[in-house]
């Protein structure tokens, strides 16, 4: 299963609570998360990272692509 989450704009914790809730939901696979802050690029990667989830990233123009991904 995948899922995009759009979290450009939020504060902190709001992109962090997003995506504790994909992760809660999926449990595995993957999920696409664009963040416009090295805060929340920092805080989703750990969030994701503890959660047993790979942890690929892009930035493009000021903004981050997260790539979570579990088996």
């Amino acid at each position: 299963m995948s899922e995009k989450i759009d979290a450009r704009g939020l504060s902190c914790p709001q992109p962090v609570v997003l995506v504790k809730k994909a992760i809660d939901r999926l449990g595995k696979g993957e999920i696409e998360v664009w963040v416009d802050t090295v805060t929340s690029k920092e805080n989703v990667s750990r969030l994701a990272r503890n959660a047993g989830f790979q942890v690929t990233e892009q930035e493009e123009e000021g903004e981050f692509m997260l790539k979570l991904a579990k088996d």
